[in-house]
């Protein structure tokens, strides 16, 4: 019996530890505890996602096509990397100021038979 003591004393002290712990904080102390840890484990990867979605959105937004030659630019310079053609004309092409209301489209119908 000595023996037993002896190999599992760290064993024993832990748990006197334990049943100590449990009747002052409760046993729903725990299991929120451990709940809570999960929630993050779970929660952390899903914030990264979004952070990830709305990064990948915003230089989405950047990206400007030279219309001389092709070449793809984020929108850091003035220029083309490519050409050397201004690429701030191109932004103002983009944005136009009429209404979408005041354009309009003409179609022609035409019966299948």
């Amino acid at each position: 019996m000595n023996y037993f003591l002896r190999v599992n004393k760290n064993l024993i002290t832990y748990t006197l530890i334990l049943l100590m712990i449990i009747p002052i904080f409760g046993i729903n102390f725990f299991i929120g505890f451990i709940g809570n840890i999960l929630f993050l484990l779970f929660l952390i990867p899903f914030f990264l996602l979004i952070l990830a979605f709305v990064g990948f959105n915003f230089y989405k937004s950047k990206i400007i096509r030279c219309n001389n030659c092709g070449a793809i630019s984020l929108g850091l310079s003035e220029t083309c990397v490519n050409c050397g053609t201004n690429l701030e004309n191109i932004n103002s092409k983009k944005s136009i100021d009429t209404k979408p209301g005041e354009s309009t489209i003409e179609v022609k119908a035409e019966e299948i038979k």
